[in-house]
């Protein structure tokens, strides 16, 4: 039997997680927005698709909400599983 190699995970995935892990430590504070998606885009060398998803991801944690200014941030539950 020939052991296929695995997928990468999807870039969305892995910028999620990298934001989970920022979100987790503290390093963005509860209620502070998430970097604009064009800094995202640059930093982690992703296509503003995978950041919209890689947020869609982390709403569904219950880690980000969309603002009054249309942004992701942070949100209270993510000092409630560790992070702020």
């Amino acid at each position: 039997m020939v052991n296929e190699p695995e997928e990468p995970d999807p870039a969305y995935r892995r910028l999620a997680a990298a934001l989970r892990q920022e979100i987790l430590h503290g390093r963005i504070e509860p209620d502070c927005p998430l970097p604009p998606e064009e800094t995202l885009v640059e930093e982690h060398g992703v296509r503003p698709e995978d950041v919209r998803r890689a947020v869609d991801v982390l709403s569904g944690e219950g880690l980000v909400y969309l603002g009054d200014d249309g942004r992701a941030h942070v949100s209270t539950r993510a000092e409630e599983t560790g992070g702020g």
